[in-house]
């Protein structure tokens, strides 16, 4: 069946929240009626980065207006360490802190306000310890929070040696705070036989549901976890949202009266932790051409003060450090640094476009050395289709179409013409400088842990005809379930409107992975298809016996159920006759991902079911006297396979796009000497508005079919878009390189900020500089015959300047 006989599939459809949305009335965790004996938390954290913990006095706290009861570590009646990867890090501080914000205890008053108050007359007294701050003092101690990962091919230190030219570097690239709009909120209320009811705006219903009842010394099965939908989340409430779920239910169980946690902007920033901002250090031997022979990335990811999931993160940033390009020889070293600070999470990406930046950053390198259009780089050095296309992991690239989507980008955003009219540009003004780069983006699809890769889902249909379908993925805005009914929909020949998608849901679907790794579509939507065509199954076994029809000649589509050309009934009808014949109208579904396999010790084997494509052409101009950017111009061309709803899947292009400019222009995360994050406010952070979307914003989908047996053969759609934004920060460093003389290399690092920006312009000028005075050496053949032993060394910049 083409895409164009689906009945609600590859169809532009509302958001099935839509209208919610715009009047208002959409329901999420802090918008639950609460009961009249709901007592509110809040959380007493840290005030020192790392320090021993001589005495905490809680008694003012206890004894202050509102407080019914207070609780710290000894007040756990489960195990008192979790973690998603490993069990490092205490409910409430054990002895010590080990960052600046990490919760000692927590409060449950009659008001959200008295709560907080009653939080701040703690009396804690510290002997400091020596803390880790920075990711260069943390790999030059070797403070890991894991051990390092090394993956290489071929003899690196011989091919870079050989060159022929060859040069080394480093990065730097901030993190980024997840700022989802609606914060971190729980609610937990205690039921018969102490059980927990606790809502909680998640991406991981069951893990709260696992570390609620581990915390309490609970059996699953007591604990049921509920989450309809969130205010965004972009994996900041993977594996983050526990503390807040934790104190709501300990107080709960504590106080036997329901419990709120909806913690302060403030606080939440504080507490939680960020995308991994990191530190890389590079070697890289090329042609005169700009072919890569060999690199060697030593990854330096700063991941706080635990594990939490910062081994997958550093994985993905390991598997996509090739990005798309061969790499005939290679040596990748990742350090999971431990700092004292908040202990860093997932973000849309999750290790992705740190990957990306790395190997972009260096190919940009290349060019400007060599004096070539980058974009002629890239190309040079794109997988092949038949060979040249084993990745680093030793996967097979099988699906690659980056040479037609990137050539049908560069023709339709005009690049070369473009390219040219930036020139003529920065050579006629002194001041305003325009910057131009078109970078290829290959993202890999699946949870890099095999087991993950799996999704349940529970369908009812009832005897009016209309279906309620619940699965294990959760809606954070991204048009989860609008697909997944879509779907549903599509499959028994029904309208969306007789479809509805109900709250997320640890009673109904079981032991579920998280809404994460762009996963939700593909793994939920596969559940929800089995659990369609299981009933659908059932029904057409029914009509083949009561009407005498061929099984193949019966359809269910608008609303109907034909059998051949002798009867059709309205689905509803039919669907009453079914359930009086004692057939079955509810089913389970389940799916998981085929191929997939991967070695966590070698990192090596098929990590990734499929691919998603894609590439970006921004156009940016800069203010050389005040270091201001501004994106001009964004062209995006995303392989999103047959789109289920082209409408989301824009929305969805355009928003990651947009949030990973901010990534790299303007959200700066900064701590103190201290160790104390000072940028935890809007007053302070500064996260993409309105008037930061570039005015020509061209986005479209590039025309193909998923080769792999995904749901509807779509693609996935919420993480890849995110790092296109990437041309934007290398279309300023464009831009800043076209004050400099030819052949110096810009020094920039990420965020792009006005300050960074007027740093990197001095910088080129000072090199710009050097060559002028290298030039006036060269013309005097004393000097130039001086000069010769030293510019024949081998090592950094040998051959260029």
């Amino acid at each position: 069946m083409s895409v164009k006989a689906y009945q609600t599939v590859g169809k532009s459809l509302p958001h099935e929240s839509a209208h919610l949305h715009v009047m208002g009335s959409a329901q999420y965790t802090d918008d639950i009626p609460e009961f009249a004996s709901t007592l509110h938390a809040a959380i007493g954290m840290s005030a020192r980065a790392h320090a021993r913990i001589v005495s905490m006095d809680l008694s003012a706290v206890a004894s202050a207006p509102g407080v019914v009861a207070v609780v710290t570590l000894d007040d756990v009646p489960g195990e008192k360490y979790h973690g998603p990867y490993q069990d490092d890090e205490p409910v409430f501080a054990d002895g010590k802190v080990e960052y600046l914000g990490q919760p000692m205890f927590a409060v449950a008053a009659t008001s959200h306000d008295l709560a907080r108050r009653a939080v701040s007359l703690a009396k804690i007294e510290y002997e400091d310890l020596d803390p880790v701050l920075t990711v260069e003092e943390g790999a030059a101690r070797k403070s890991y929070v894991l051990p390092p990962v090394h993956i290489s091919k071929g003899n690196v230190p011989s091919l870079l040696e050989q060159g022929p030219n060859r040069h080394q570097g480093e990065l730097h690239c901030g993190g980024q705070e997840q700022f989802y709009l609606e914060g971190q909120v729980a609610y937990a209320m205690l039921g018969e036989n102490n059980e927990i009811q606790l809502y909680s705006s998640t991406q991981h219903p069951s893990e709260m549901q696992a570390m609620v009842a581990h915390i309490l010394g609970q059996p699953a099965h007591t604990v049921k976890v509920q989450c309809r939908r969130m205010g965004g989340g972009f994996g900041g409430k993977e594996s983050q949202s526990w503390p807040f779920a934790a104190a709501a239910a300990l107080l709960a169980k504590r106080t036997g009266r329901p419990v709120k946690v909806r913690a302060d902007r403030d606080d939440d920033f504080m507490i939680t932790g960020k995308r991994h901002d990191f530190r890389v250090l590079y070697d890289v031997a090329y042609t005169d051409d700009g072919l890569i022979k060999a690199v060697a990335f030593e990854q330096q990811l700063r991941c706080g003060f635990s594990a939490d999931l910062s081994g997958a993160v550093a994985d993905r940033q390991v598997f996509h450090s090739d990005n798309a390009y061969y790499l005939e020889a290679f040596d990748i070293l990742s350090l999971r640094i431990k700092t004292n600070s908040q202990s860093n999470t997932a973000f849309r990406g999750f290790g992705g476009p740190q990957g990306i930046l790395c190997i972009e950053y260096v190919i940009d390198d290349i060019a400007r050395r060599l004096g070539k259009d980058p974009l002629d780089v890239r190309k040079l050095n794109f997988y092949g289709r038949t060979e040249r296309n084993v990745t680093p992991y030793q996967m097979v690239v099988e699906d690659n179409v980056v040479h037609e989507l990137v050539d049908q980008l560069e023709a339709s955003s005009k690049y070369r013409e473009r390219r040219k009219q930036v020139d003529q540009f920065n050579a006629q003004n002194r001041i305003l400088k325009k910057g131009l780069a078109l970078v290829p983006v290959k993202f890999g699809i699946s949870f890099t842990a095999t087991f993950l890769n799996q999704a349940g889902a529970l369908l009812h249909v009832y005897t009016d005809g209309s279906a309620l379908i619940n699965h294990g993925g959760t809606e954070m805005g991204q048009g989860l379930n609008t697909k997944v009914a879509q779907v549903v929909a599509e499959e028994l020949g029904i309208d969306m409107d007789r479809v509805r998608v109900s709250s997320t849901d640890t009673s109904k679907v079981p032991n579920t992975s998280a809404t994460a790794a762009s996963t939700g579509t593909d793994l939920n939507g596969k559940a929800a298809q089995d659990a369609a065509r299981k009933i659908k199954a059932a029904l057409v076994e029914f009509a083949a016996d009561h009407y005498g029809c061929d099984a193949h000649d019966i359809v269910f589509r608008s609303n109907q159920v034909v059998c051949g050309d002798r009867i059709t009934l309205s689905f509803a009808d039919f669907v009453q006759k079914a359930y009086m014949a004692r057939v079955p109208l509810w089913s389970s579904g389940f799916y998981k991902t085929p191929k997939i396999h991967y070695d966590l010790k070698t990192l090596t084997g098929r990590p990734f079911y499929y691919f998603v494509y894609a590439a970006a052409c921004a156009e940016v101009i800069i203010d050389t006297l005040t270091g201001e950017n501004r994106l001009v111009r964004a062209d995006i061309l995303y392989d999103a396979g047959r789109s289920i709803n082209p409408a989301v899947d824009l929305g969805q292009v355009e928003g990651g796009f947009i949030q990973g400019v901010g990534w790299l222009t303007t959200e700066e995360l900064w701590w103190d000497a201290k160790g104390k994050l000072m940028t935890h406010a809007p007053s302070t952070y500064k996260i993409p508005s309105v008037s930061d979307c570039p005015e020509a914003l061209h986005v479209e989908f590039f025309e193909n079919g998923n080769t792999e047996n995904n749901i509807f053969q779509s693609k996935a759609m919420g993480e890849p878009p995110l790092p296109t934004a990437i041309s934007v920060f290398l279309a300023i460093r464009d831009a800043i390189a076209s004050t400099a003389a030819p052949g110096v290399t810009v020094p920039l690092d990420a965020p792009a900020t006005a300050e960074r920006v007027l740093w990197a312009l001095d910088k080129v000028k000072e090199g710009s500089e050097l060559c002028a005075d290298m030039a006036a050496f060269d013309a005097d053949a004393n000097v130039a015959a001086a000069l010769e032993p030293v510019m024949s060394m081998p090592g950094p910049g040998a051959g260029n300047v």
